[in-house]
């Protein structure tokens, strides 16, 4: 039988400005969404039926019936598309999840793509209906690996200038922070949007633009949990580090760094110095 393997990269709000908030609740956003070179690994294989198991360090807790957005994703593409055939699907969970780097939506989009080629139908757009019900993050992660400015309620997505060669280190101390208390917690919903990339950026110039904008949820993510501020501190403290901050509504946070082997120095010593934290050096990925 057919299979498909793939990998489902952490996504990466290096900015998230909100812009305002809609009669029905929904908040406004405009970010600058990057994919980072630490993955889940993922599996599709032709069945008769629909099913999902799931392995990995980071597999506890992550539910393998409808309530997965990977078979919500399987599922609605099936039904769109009219497909008879199932599909015995696999993830290997290495992302943390709840953790503000939309490894669930990454994992939702790589599953549309991986069954589309698997079942020969055309894939979903990333503006489809169906895909945009699935979350505000799996559009964007359709993208992957491009960056990608992402605005309006995540269903708006630009393309924006090539970025620097550069790396990350993305920290996460054992701490939960619920989206919604995050947001609850907002005392401003209509701040300005995200400045405009420019054109040809070096990565001192990238630096200096990224450390212009703005995390709109990283002060009421603090408030709520102050190891946040902690690891935005660590990061912040060592001279390599050019830039650090947090991604999407937390917990993770992230320093950029030059590249891979200043990366990985920086992870090592982040992980020597708080042993309990989840910490992973990444390339800032790039379209072929």
């Amino acid at each position: 039988m057919a299979t498909i393997k793939a990998t489902a990269p952490a996504k990466v709000n290096l900015t998230l400005h909100v812009t305002g908030r809609r009669d029905d609740g929904y908040h406004l956003l405009d970010s600058l969404v990057v994919f980072a070179g630490v993955c889940d690994q993922l599996s599709a294989t032709s069945s008769p039926d629909m099913r999902l198991s799931v392995t990995g360090p980071f597999s506890p807790g992550v539910p393998n019936d409808d309530s997965n957005l990977m078979m919500r994703a399987a599922i609605a593409l099936q039904r769109v598309r009219g497909v008879e055939l199932g599909a015995a699907l696999t993830l290997e969970k290495h992302l943390p999840h709840a953790a503000g780097i939309g490894s669930g939506s990454s994992d939702a989009a790589l599953t549309l793509a991986m069954l589309a080629e698997l079942w020969g139908v055309p894939p979903l757009p990333a503006d489809a209906p169906e895909v945009v019900a699935l979350g505000a993050d799996v559009p964007v992660c359709l993208q992957a690996p491009a960056p990608t400015r992402m605005t309006g309620i995540g269903d708006r997505l630009s393309d924006v200038p090539p970025l620097p060669d550069c790396a990350l280190v993305l920290v996460r101390p054992p701490v939960d922070v619920p989206t919604a208390a995050v947001f609850q917690a907002l005392t401003s919903r209509d701040g300005s949007g995200m400045d405009a990339l420019p054109q040809g950026l070096d990565y001192d110039g990238f630096a200096r633009w990224l450390a212009a904008q703005r995390n709109d949820l990283q002060a009421p993510a603090e408030s709520i949990a102050p190891a946040i501020t902690q690891a935005i501190a660590a990061l912040r403290a060592l001279p390599v580090v050019s830039y650090a901050g947090m991604s999407g509504s937390g917990a993770t946070c992230y320093g950029l760094v030059k590249d891979m082997a200043t990366a990985r120095q920086v992870a090592r010593r982040m992980q020597i110095a708080h042993m309990n934290w989840w910490v992973a050096p990444a390339a800032v990925l790039q379209p072929a």
